[in-house]
Formats: C-alpha cells, sequence, structure tokens
C-alpha cells in the first residue's frame, strides 16, 4: 500500500512559478512509477506528466511541454513537479498518482494510488 500526499499549490500570476510535491510512504518506492494528472472544474482528468524508477526521458503532456519539470528523490520518497510561465489554462486540481512498476503509462487506469490533489489557480 502506498500513500500520497501533494502539496505545493496555490494562487500565482500568470507567468509565474510553483513547484508541487508528492510525498509517498513505502519502503520501495524506486519500484513505483509516478505521475502528475491535473483535473479543471468540468474537465477530464488529464495527463501532466510520469517518471519512472530511473527518471530517463519522462514524457510530458504537449501543453506543459517546455514549461514543467518532472523529478524525483527516491532518497525522500518525494516526486516533484515544477511548474514555470504558467497560464490561466493551468488553473486546476493536480493529482499525483503511482504504479508498482517501471513502465511509464499515461492513462490515468493504470494507476493503482492516488493523492487527495492540490488545488492550483493562476491568475491573468
Amino acid at each position: 500500500q502506498v500513500q500520497l500526499v501533494e502539496s505545493g499549490g496555490g494562487l500565482v500570476q500568470a507567468g509565474g512559478s510553483l513547484r508541487l510535491s508528492c510525498a509517498a510512504s513505502g519502503r520501495t518506492f524506486s519500484a513505483y512509477t509516478v505521475a502528475w494528472f491535473r483535473q479543471a472544474p468540468g474537465k477530464e482528468r488529464d495527463f501532466v506528466s510520469a517518471i519512472g524508477g530511473t527518471g530517463i526521458n519522462p514524457p510530458y503532456a504537449d501543453s506543459v511541454k517546455g514549461r514543467f519539470a518532472i523529478s524525483r528523490d527516491n532518497a525522500k520518497n518525494t516526486v516533484y513537479l515544477q511548474m514555470s510561465s504558467l497560464k490561466p489554462e493551468d488553473t486546476a486540481v493536480y493529482y499525483c498518482a503511482a504504479r508498482n512498476g517501471l513502465a511509464v503509462v499515461v492513462a490515468a487506469f493504470g494507476y493503482d494510488y492516488w493523492g487527495q490533489g492540490t488545488q492550483v489557480t493562476v491568475s491573468s
């Protein structure tokens, strides 16, 4: 069982930056792939990025490519999402999710564990 806790959300002006953190419980964190998804009001939950145990070549949604960066610190059981050049359309609840295995998948149904979400609001 893995428990995930997101933090770092908040209100920021367009063009600003935020860093989200996803802290995980469990002793084999490095064996898990962790992803970030986001859900805006009235919309579906969308893939943002994901990172496998090695952290090599993480995929990104086209809408965030070049602005967001995902990373992980296995010693701290934490995955980060550095968000820069934020836009109002980035406003959403951001969720981290984990799956046991090194395969990186972009579909929400591929993840077994979810955090409670953290709100990110970008004002224009």
